[in-house]
């Protein structure tokens, strides 16, 4: 099946690399044009490396060798005025609007919740929370706008279904989507907008597969890499694979945007190999 979001225009946010890449690529792939932002840096306390205003230009590149349309722009997920501009920009440049991709986030090394440093935990709350509740409001008032309802997906994490230690402000944040998503879903519902949250496990993306993660993952090692953090990671799953890929989210994503889940919101959606079993 092909062009199963033909016509639509999609708003995606940390679009310039890993799942935020993958899920702008292959909406444009079923026919979507889209409207991606990222913040284009690194956060001074997460073990990934920044994304690049390169790479969102790659990530545009992509989409137009597709054959689509693509408006982008470095924001920060956390300035609603700035995704505001960037959504009403994107709007009045291809006159529609009807998904909205709330991705971007980051992930930090943490300690027990009742240790975790203040600044720490307002900025993971103010990311991979606030700023997802942000673009949903930047981008909610075109969707009612244009009466044809429409489709908003939430990246929550498997975090967001259940607890690690260690990583309690991550929960915490995770969690706090789903309240989101919930609460969307009932309050749009009427207008048949429909919100959903994707929960995602391991994934190989930069987020994961960095030397600061080999190294937390592998502190008994001088040297790790992601042969040594495969076998950690498989352990978190009932089907035997250490992460899944970006695209597997994205195909989730494709699903909740398109019609064929036209009836379907207020779920979480775990793409997880099993790991919410164990």
């Amino acid at each position: 099946m092909a062009g199963r979001v033909e016509g639509k225009v999609a708003f995606v946010t940390g679009a310039a690399r890993g799942q935020g890449r993958s899920h702008a690529v292959r909406l444009a792939q079923e026919g979507a044009d889209i409207i991606a932002v990222d913040i284009c840096q690194a956060f001074d306390r997460s073990p990934a490396p920044g994304s690049t205003p390169e790479d969102l230009a790659e990530t545009a590149e992509m989409v137009k060798n597709l054959d689509r349309r693509i408006v982008t722009a470095q924001v920060d997920a956390r300035d609603f005025d700035a995704l505001k501009h960037a959504v009403d920009g994107g709007v009045e440049q291809f006159g529609k609007f009807d998904i909205i991709v709330a991705n971007a986030g980051i992930g930090t090394m943490g300690d027990k919740l009742h240790k975790v440093d203040e600044a720490l935990w307002q900025e993971m709350i103010d990311v991979n929370l606030g700023s997802v509740w942000k673009t949903v409001k930047a981008g909610v008032p075109h969707l009612l706008a244009g009466g044809r309802g429409g489709s908003v997906i939430l990246t929550s994490s498997v975090a967001g279904l259940k607890a690690y230690p260690y990583m309690g402000h991550y929960n915490v944040a995770k969690h706090g989507v789903v309240g989101l998503m919930r609460t969307f879903a009932v309050e749009l519902g009427p207008h048949f907008i429909r919100v959903n949250s994707v929960h995602p496990t391991h994934t190989a993306t930069p987020l994961l597969l960095n030397e600061g993660t080999y190294r937390g993952f592998r502190p008994d090692l001088d040297n790790p890499g992601p042969d040594d953090l495969a076998p950690v990671c498989q352990t978190f799953h009932i089907l035997p694979i250490p992460w899944v890929q970006a695209e597997d989210i994205s195909n989730a994503v494709l699903f909740l945007a398109s019609d064929e889940s036209r009836y379907i919101t207020g779920v979480t959606l775990p793409v997880d190999a099993g790991s919410c079993l164990k």
